[in-house]
């Protein structure tokens, strides 16, 4: 399981407010969490690579090989090469760590050997070692791969890659609440629609005067897969309404419009259509949260890199010392 961004962020802040040492900024954390959680996850490599060197068990939950591999296991992904041009296939944009190539047009996608150009050269000049749909080999530049024998109509979907993509950036998302204090958001950064009061007023419709409480809308809408949101309205005038967002939606694209039903809102069948803007999700805002993507066994290890961090930020040599030599006891356990 993940590791919850608002328990990292709520826990940091306790520690450095234990003694009145200073305050992380979400814009603060949000920057050391990302920072944080791409050490550990560069960590897995490195640690994967010491453990090979190493004696190995096969006891159950104990195998140190087995344990990174789990960790990094959910970064993995095998999909197609992005685009095809000039006999050559561009890597996923997302790849981070390569892993493995494949090639479509062989008998059960043999894996693509990489070699230099002279390798290629001399492979190329041997009887023997000619390269073949069945055994393919690709020269790796620039990212992109040149594969040999060359597919007389080349497409993306030649090439599989096997892949490690990078961790997505944490964000801990909020609104500002009645007092001023920053309130945790968990909805899902960039994918949904603005909630905690945001407005829905881009269309024109008379409607009668009046308020009405909070329901979820019937509706039509002009995306294939439609989202759900739950709404409040609030209509001043014939021409002056305003929806408020109380549960937000997703599903949702920009550009949808969104017909809800009038019958709802007393005015007939005929009801406001929305079109929905850029500004009606909550990327580009302070709204939405993207938690942690390496598991919550490391949630010990990624809150002391983060007070770390924050010491240097506030200048507190102390929390600095402190998180250091809890790491330091942490590492020399791991690797004994």
């Amino acid at each position: 399981m993940a590791i919850n961004v608002n328990t990292v962020y709520t826990t940091v802040l306790s520690i450095l407010n234990k003694e009145q040492r200073g305050y992380l900024t979400p814009y603060e954390f949000n920057q050391l969490a990302t920072q944080v959680q791409l050490e550990i996850f560069e960590n897995f490599f490195e640690d994967y690579n010491q453990y090979i060197r190493m004696p190995k068990t096969d006891v159950e939950f104990a195998s140190r090989m087995d344990h990174i591999h789990e960790e990094f296991q959910v970064f993995e992904e095998y999909t197609f090469s992005s685009a095809y041009a000039s006999q050559e296939y561009t890597q996923p944009t997302n790849l981070h760590r390569f892993g493995a190539a494949f090639w479509a047009l062989g008998t059960n996608s043999p894996e693509i050997q990489i070699v230099s150009e002279r390798e290629y050269v001399q492979q190329k000049l041997s009887p023997l070692l000619q390269p073949s749909n069945n055994f393919p080999i690709a020269t790796y530049k620039k990212d992109k791969v040149k594969v040999y024998p060359f597919a007389a109509a080349g497409v993306p979907k030649d090439v599989e890659w096997s892949y490690i993509r990078k961790p997505a950036d944490v964000r801990w998302g909020y609104y500002t609440g009645s007092l001023g204090q920053f309130v945790y958001d968990s909805t899902v950064y960039g994918a949904d629609l603005l909630n905690n009061g945001a407005t829905l007023s881009n269309f024109t419709t008379p409607l009668a005067t009046g308020t009405i409480g909070t329901y979820t809308p019937t509706f039509t809408t002009t995306n294939s897969t439609p989202g759900s949101f739950a709404i409040s309205a609030n209509v001043t005038s014939a021409t002056a309404v305003t929806i408020t967002i109380t549960d937000p939606g997703s599903g949702f694209v920009v550009g949808d419009t969104i017909t809800i039903d009038g019958g709802q809102l007393g005015v007939g069948s005929t009801g406001p259509v929305i079109t929905l803007l850029a500004s009606d999700f909550n990327s580009g805002s302070t709204y939405g949260s993207v938690n942690f993507e390496i598991s919550d066994s490391q949630q010990t290890e990624c809150i002391l890199k983060i007070l770390q961090y924050a010491g240097v930020i506030i200048r507190d040599p102390q929390i600095i010392q402190a998180a250091q030599q809890e790491l330091m006891q942490d590492e020399a356990n791991a690797k004994r």
